[in-house]
Order: C-alpha cells, then structure tokens, then sequence
C-alpha cells in the first residue's frame, strides 16, 4: 500500500477460530468443545459435558450484523489527531481496529496517550467490547511510519538482511517493544517478497526501495522469520507480504493498473519464504493486487480464489487471516467499482479489507452488509470471516471474556 502523510488508518484484524476452520455458518456461530465430550468420575459412569463456547464465539453472538461486518476493515483516517477523527467511524460504522498511516514523528510516551484514547472508543455499542488492533507499518528504511523520539531508527530490509539471524531476532524484539510500550500490537511487517539480484533497481515496489531481506529465498525466509519471531517475543503480531510475491513485477500496484507476473507458479521456490512465515506461525498475510498468469490468469491475486484458498490456504496450510493489500485507492482496483472488490475479495477467500480512504470503506461495507443479507452462502462466508478476526484479537488478549 502507498504510505502518505495521512494520520491513523482504522483496521480490522484477526485469525482462524481452530474449531471452526472450514466450516460455514449463518446467524449464530457454532459452539466449541474443549477437551473430552464426556467424563468418568468417582461417583458413577460416564455422563455428558456441555461444549464451551469459545470467547471469540462468545463475542460474536453478543454483536449485531453491523458491528460484525465492521470488523472486516482497514479504514483510513486523514487527520493528525487519531482519536477524535477515529471517534466517530468507530461509532457509526464499527470498524474494530486502528492502523497509523503516513509519518508519525510523535514519541513513544506521546503515541501511547493517543492509542490508549482509541481503546477507550472501543465500547459494547460500538464493537462489542472487543478492543482495537493498533499498528503501523513498520518495516525499516524509508517505509518506517512511527519515528519519533523513543523508536529506534531501523535500517532497511535489505540492511537487516546483512545482520546475524540471531541479531536481528533481538533487533525485531527491541523495536517490537517499543511499538509495545506506545500501546501497538500489530506491525504490517515483514515483507517477505524475493526480488532476483539482477532486476532489483527495475522492481518499483520492493527492490528500488529496498524493502527485501535478500535476494534469494533462503536468505529471506531465514530473515524474516527471525524478524517475525523477536516481534513476536515483545508481544506485537506481524504481516507477511505481498503473497504470492511482488519481486518479480515491474510496476506499484499503487499507483500503476494491470501489474503481472508471468512467471511464479504455485509451487515456485519464490514461495518458500512465505511457506517459512506460515510453519512459524505468522498470524497475517497481505495479498498483493498483481495478477499471476500461470497461477490465474483471470483475477488480481486479492480476487483469486485459486491464489487465497487453493494456495495460500489449502496447499500452504495458512490458517490465518488473509488481509488485501490496499483496496481503497490503488490504481490497481481503479476501475472496479467499491462495493465489488470488497464483496470478490471475501468471496475469493479473504478476510481483511484494507481501504486507505473512508469514502471507499463506507461504500465497502454497504456492499457487504446488502449481499450478506440476501446471499445465505455469502452470510457464512462473512461469519468465517469475522471469527478469524475475532480470534486473532482474543490471541492479544483483546476481547472482553
């Protein structure tokens, strides 16, 4: 996604329910069970157990349609002052989680008065309870949005890259606690996309920028791994990018329409590092908007069912949530109308839909909210969905059981 100096982005996080991976579902979710259905004890034979209720599906129940398909968006906020602009799209259209965008030059002491207003906003009439993911793009080099006083200055991708696998697992977990102590626990990092040696100052999205750990599979799946793991041990979840890979593309999907790869298949080497980022258990993947021809020739990866369900989640066991990559005002998705890329992306597999503009969002989310209500099979596709959210909150320990 393209980071401008825009503010605070509202965003919509979350990651599998385990009990319900796969199924589908309208109205109530089902219940969970833990452990044995049934039990012996001392006093006579076996008798039944009432299944528990997971805390996601707890929360789930308790929302309306509305809050639930809130929980479906990353929303842009253009404004300097995140809580009072995030106030009201919080309130009147319960979108669940927040996401700086653009340069933030505050402290870290100063961030976190901000972000502890926003969970403030997080009350039942407008999620449920369930409290906000906060994040920022933080990767390193020029795509590093909080650098106030009190973060570190990261070096670039292809910097750490140069650094000790070990050295950078204790880099990652220095500049996850800082995003920890200014009350964040999400970054939209890392990018894990293999830009080849030879093409990388022709590659506009990753390479001219230097957003990639290597130039080699090895060398980022061993990279990025480290820095999702020391993320990980200060308590901030992580993104990998931009599956299937934008490192063998020519144009930003941003700011150029109709980027192609013609050359990654679903079971190309390029892939391995996202696969290491999945057995490791990364809870988010980013989506690119590129169109792979030799996986589908006929649909942007964020609109492929073949690239999110039949690769991502059924050959490489992503059981995570599935976040598009910017949906709201890349020039990618231009000529699609709002309310049909939201409605494809979930459709296709998806779960989480990043919109860099709230006009576009607002659209979105009618889009979603009149099919669920007409489409029974698109209704469950939504409450899948929405779970994976919810689970990947209460992960965090965000949701109010």
């Amino acid at each position: 996604m393209t980071w401008t100096k825009r503010g605070i982005v509202v965003v919509l996080t979350g990651a599998i329910l385990p009990v319900t991976l796969g199924c589908s579902f309208s109205g109530s979710p089902p219940k969970a069970t833990a452990g044995a259905d049934r039990t012996a004890t001392a006093q006579g034979p076996m008798r039944s157990i009432r299944p528990v209720e997971s805390c996601a599906a707890k929360v789930y129940s308790r929302m309306t349609q509305v809050q639930r398909v809130g929980q479906l968006f990353i929303v842009g906020i253009a404004s300097y002052d995140p809580a009072a602009n995030v106030a009201r799209p919080v309130d009147t259209y319960h979108f669940g989680s927040l996401l700086f965008t653009g340069d933030y030059t505050r402290s870290v002491s100063a961030t976190r008065a901000a972000t502890r207003r926003m969970q403030a906003l997080a009350t039942t009439k407008a999620t449920a309870g369930a409290r906000f993911l906060i994040g920022a793009n933080q990767e390193g080099g020029q795509i590093q949005q909080l650098a106030g006083p009190g973060f570190s200055a990261m070096p670039s991708a292809l910097a750490q890259g140069g650094l000790s696998v070990s050295g950078l697992r204790r880099s990652a977990e220095v500049w996850g606690r800082e995003l920890r102590s200014a009350g964040l626990n999400l970054d939209l990092a890392p990018v894990m996309d293999v830009v080849p040696a030879a093409t990388a100052s022709e590659n506009q999205p990753i390479g001219a920028l230097g957003r990639e750990f290597g130039y080699s599979p090895g060398t980022v799946a061993a990279h990025g791994a480290a820095f999702i793991e020391g993320m990980r041990s200060a308590g901030i979840a992580t993104t990998a990018k931009h599956f299937p890979g934008l490192g063998r593309v020519v144009g930003n999907t941003d700011f150029t329409s109709r980027v192609v790869d013609s050359t990654t298949t679903a079971g190309d080497p390029y892939l391995a590092s996202f696969q290491e980022a999945i057995n490791i258990g990364v809870p988010f993947v980013m989506v690119s908007l590129a169109t792979y021809t030799r996986i589908d020739p006929d649909h942007m990866a964020a609109f492929s069912s073949k690239v999110m369900t039949g690769l991502l989640r059924d050959r490489m066991r992503f059981g995570g949530v599935i976040m598009s990559d910017d949906l709201g005002q890349a020039a990618a998705v231009a000529d699609m109308s709002p309310g049909r890329r939201a409605v494809d992306f979930l459709d296709a597999g998806g779960d989480l839909i990043t919109s860099q503009d709230l006009g576009p969002a607002i659209s979105m989310e009618y889009a979603v909210l009149g099919r669920a209500a007409t489409d029974a099979s698109f209704r469950s596709v939504v409450a899948t969905a929405v779970l994976r959210v919810l689970d990947a909150k209460q992960a965090l320990g965000l949701l109010p059981c």
